[in-house]
């Protein structure tokens, strides 16, 4: 079933609210559920177009499209940072905390599920906060790589107006004298903790993401198109298994045939509903 009109939506919200009463639900998030907190998506409503998307095949390869990210990566960061979670976010820590939800498995890297107080998280995508030393392994957090940026590029600044990307980057209009970071410990090249395009999800998150989901007895994809197949991997499984499945977000998705219910709304406000209803 789905909904349609604001009449259809409410009905739609109750009906989804019985499949789930009782039942430990396991959430899967994409970028459609920070779009209210400011983080464009990749596609669909909300989105900002990225023509060109950097690769592990070229960050790895190619020195000033390296250049080229950490600019625009810092760039963006800085207001990527800024961003609070909303209704949608918060709506699942609480029905965690309440014993609803076993826990999220998300493919955005923004933190902002933590952020708004959930304790079962598994960023499978990765996340912002970290940076690795692809050399010796050395973890950073991100702040401290931001204080080395702008030590050696002190003519660095945020402007007022970032056009911010939903991995956190922005496109520079210059790269020109721009020292890249490195590993304080071997001097290494470094990368954000996170799924480039190219790159496969680390075996052990999604191995985790399936544990969660095995403990589960429903689904919800919230704010998710499924184009990334990491994420229509997990909905199999949970095809698979026969447990309900509730999608949420405002375009069509992938497996939207697989659904016991499709919500063309935003997380922002489903979410909620759902919880008040369930509580």
């Amino acid at each position: 079933m789905s909904a349609s009109s604001p009449v259809e939506l409410s009905a739609t919200i109750a009906r989804t609210a019985e499949l789930l009463r009782g039942r430990r639900i396991a959430l899967l998030t994409g970028a459609g559920i920070s779009t209210d907190s400011g983080i464009p998506a990749y596609r669909g409503e909300g989105s900002r177009n990225r023509s060109d998307p950097m690769t592990i095949q070229r960050y790895l390869g190619d020195e000033a499209a390296r250049r080229r990210y950490w600019v625009g990566g810092h760039l963006g960061w800085r207001s990527f940072a800024q961003a609070e979670p909303n209704p949608g976010h918060l709506s699942l820590a609480g029905m965690e905390s309440s014993g609803h939800v076993s826990g999220v498995i998300t493919q955005n890297v923004d933190g902002l599920h933590l952020r708004a107080g959930s304790s079962h998280v598994i960023e499978v995508h990765g996340t912002m906060r970290r940076v690795l030393c692809l050399k010796c392994g050395q973890v950073f957090d991100r702040r401290d790589i931001a204080v080395q940026i702008e030590e050696r590029n002190p003519w660095i600044t945020v402007p007022e107006n970032v056009a911010l990307a939903p991995d956190g980057d922005v496109l520079p209009e210059s790269t020109d004298g721009f020292i890249v970071p490195v590993c304080t410990v071997c001097e290494g090249m470094l990368k954000p903790d996170v799924v480039f395009f190219g790159e496969y999800v680390p075996q052990g998150r999604f191995k985790a993401a399936e544990s969660l989901l095995r403990a589960s007895d429903a689904m919800i994809v919230a704010g998710s198109s499924l184009v990334v197949n990491s994420g229509v991997r997990l909905v199999e499984r949970a095809r698979r298994r026969s447990i309900p499945l509730i999608i949420i977000n405002r375009e069509p998705t992938r497996a939207d045939v697989w659904a016991d219910v499709t919500i063309a709304a935003g997380t922002s406000d489903v979410l909620p509903a759902i919880q008040e209803l369930l509580e």
